[in-house]
């Protein structure tokens, strides 16, 4: 079974910053690209980041500039540093991954993350 746990989110001041971790596990042959989705109250679940095996990026187009998406391989661990937070990033982060597992490519979600960014 596979499972992906973020951590980090929080409370934040406006202008601060916070750091989110998801971390795959279970039994898998191979992570494939992973990325960062953000779903705020009342609004759709929109791609924020996202990363190939090799290191590609990929950021929504308003984001450019404040966060940054990583991952370390050995760790089958994703990361998003997210700078000057401004209030209308307060969401639930989600993390997702497609995967190689049981033969076939497979695309999972962790459990979320709330970030809330306010004075």
């Amino acid at each position: 079974q596979v499972q992906l746990v973020e951590s980090g989110g929080g409370f934040v001041q406006p202008g601060g910053s916070r750091r989110l971790s998801c971390a795959a596990s279970g039994s898998f042959f191979r992570i494939n690209g992973m990325g960062w989705y953000s779903e705020a109250p009342g609004k759709q679940r929109d791609l924020v980041a996202y990363i190939t095996t090799g290191g590609s990026t990929n950021y929504a187009d308003s984001l450019k500039g404040r966060f940054t998406i990583s991952r370390d391989n050995a760790k089958n661990t994703v990361y998003l540093q997210m700078n000057s937070l401004k209030p209308e990033d307060t969401a639930v982060y989600y993390c997702n991954a497609a995967i190689f597992t049981l033969g076939a490519n497979r695309g999972y979600w962790g459990q979320g993350t709330q970030v809330t960014v306010s004075s």
